[in-house]
């Protein structure tokens, strides 16, 4: 299990305590600053399920034992999704300017709803994300992450989670829901501003909004082979403003948590000499390392929520018909009950909870790893030497609710050239990650590897003005590639 610092004496950390009327708070600075050190807490005190308090100081349910949480993931008939269910609402004690609004505020999603309504959209998103070639996924990853590389190779220093994790899965997600190129720099910072709930929240909201809400009348006149298309053409007949709720999930969702995914993984690739020592020795693979960061690092630490449907008892503990469940993710991977030693390696073994389970299990999870396993493969390739330039204790997270973002990851490493362009004009037509990379087309997906693409620099940085080409076709991560890679890390020739 990972351990985090714990604030300074004079950090206001301290002073808003935890504890109100008895009940631990999930919210604030403290319990943000060290999530795993508080779940720990409530197991030691209240065992496999315990009473908290969410934002607003409302009353819920944090379940923290691994079997519990597959007990409320899996019976949607005492455990509801659909949160209009919730007593709290219902008699008037949640106000309407929550910062939980985006999470307990019922849309026609497959996420707020059970039972055939639920079977319906769901199989709309399901069906339609099983559409996509996962080899054409990879090269598409492997073509933007190559571009993002490019930005820094030859500075010899960078920051991976501004310039390469908070970048690539947005960029991959915006072509695979269908929208063009350009709106793709600008829905990172849209949705990375939404997340953390900045003053400017809002307008970043209307602008991921208004951009999906022109994208799905586009294709209602212009179909392509894209999950908008697909959504709008699947015999489920959403609605449009089914298929914008979505796209928006979908969008917003993979985001977040690929990016935490791909922050976490490379992190840990940086800082833990057992972790390296495993992949040096080609003991593990880099899907395996994943999984294992998915074990001890989840990119989600609770998710909001579950309503109980009646009376019942979870855990040893009496759950009243209208309570808040809030699924503890990250809890109950490290439960001591299904895993005594935390540093037991778990490769092979996807059991974990980092993707919830039961009905509403994250449908997009393959394509989540395929982002990030292809990712840093690409950038350890091409930059074999990173190291982590700052010491690990000077890692600083944002913290909410539901996860923890690393805010920056910075590194160094011997200065690269760019990979040279081939001399073409830039490319004026979107690629199809269907239809372009599959097995039976692979004459046009070769002939869009040769095109060039504009790449916008990472926020804050100036843009650029020269065309950036197309990455190579990304080759399979073998034992060889990997030890060679951990050889170099690790000073060894």
């Amino acid at each position: 299990m990972t351990t985090h610092p714990t604030p300074p004496p004079e950090c206001p950390a301290h002073s808003a305590g935890p504890l109100v009327s008895g009940q631990y708070r999930l919210h604030g600075p403290e319990a943000e600053a060290d999530p795993m050190g508080l779940y720990e807490r409530l197991r030691a005190e209240y065992g496999p399920v315990a009473p908290v308090l969410v934002s607003g100081d409302l009353p819920a349910w944090l379940v923290l034992g691994h079997r519990e949480n597959l007990d409320v993931a899996r019976t949607p008939s005492r455990f509801a999704r659909d949160p209009r269910g919730w007593r709290d609402m219902l008699e008037g004690r949640v106000p309407a300017d929550t910062p939980l609004g985006p999470m307990v505020s019922w849309v026609p999603v497959c996420n707020f709803t059970d039972g055939p309504a639920h079977e319906r959209l769901r199989s709309a998103v399901v069906e339609s994300l099983e559409r996509f070639d996962k080899r054409g996924i990879r090269r598409y990853v492997t073509r933007f992450a190559n571009q993002l590389v490019d930005v820094i190779a030859g500075d010899g220093h960078a920051d991976l989670v501004t310039s390469f994790s908070d970048q690539l899965p947005m960029l991959v997600m915006t072509q695979l829901v269908g929208a063009p190129d350009e709106h793709g720099p600008r829905l990172v910072n849209a949705a990375r501003d939404m997340l953390q709930g900045t003053e400017t929240a809002l307008q970043s909201d209307r602008y991921v909004t208004e951009t999906l809400e022109q994208l799905v009348r586009e294709r209602k006149v212009d179909p392509a082979r894209d999950l908008a298309t697909w959504l709008l053409e699947h015999p489920a007949e959403l609605t449009d403003t089914e298929v914008l709720m979505h796209l928006r999930v979908v969008l917003i969702a993979a985001y977040e948590t690929t990016a935490n995914l791909i922050a976490n993984t490379l992190r840990t690739v940086l800082t833990d000499q057992r972790f390296r020592a495993s992949l040096s020795g080609g003991h593990m693979t880099l899907p395996d390392a994943i999984e294992q960061v998915l074990w001890n690092d989840p990119p989600i630490n609770a998710v909001i929520g579950r309503w109980a449907t009646q009376d019942t008892v979870l855990g040893g503990r009496q759950v009243k018909a209208g309570d808040m469940l809030l699924l503890g993710l990250a809890a109950a991977n490290a439960d001591p009950r299904i895993r005594p030693e935390t540093e037991t390696s778990f490769r092979g073994n996807r059991s974990h909870l980092a993707f919830s389970s039961g009905p509403h299990e994250c449908p997009g999870q393959d394509i989540g790893r395929a982002i990030a396993d292809t990712g840093i493969e690409v950038l350890l390739d091409r930059l074999p030497d990173v190291q982590l330039a700052v010491a690990e204790e000077e890692l600083r997270w944002r913290g909410t609710l539901m996860s923890r973002h690393l805010l920056s990851l910075p590194v160094r490493f011997t200065p690269r050239a760019a990979r040279p362009a081939p001399g073409v004009q830039p490319a004026q037509s979107a690629e199809s990650p269907e239809a372009g990379w599959s097995a039976d087309s692979a004459g046009a997906g070769r002939s869009a590897d040769r095109a060039a693409v504009h790449v916008p620099a990472p926020p804050a940085a100036p843009p650029l003005t020269a065309a950036v080409p197309a990455p190579r076709r990304a080759a399979p991560a073998t034992r060889g590639r990997l030890s060679t890679w951990w050889h170099r890390l690790l000073g060894r020739r």
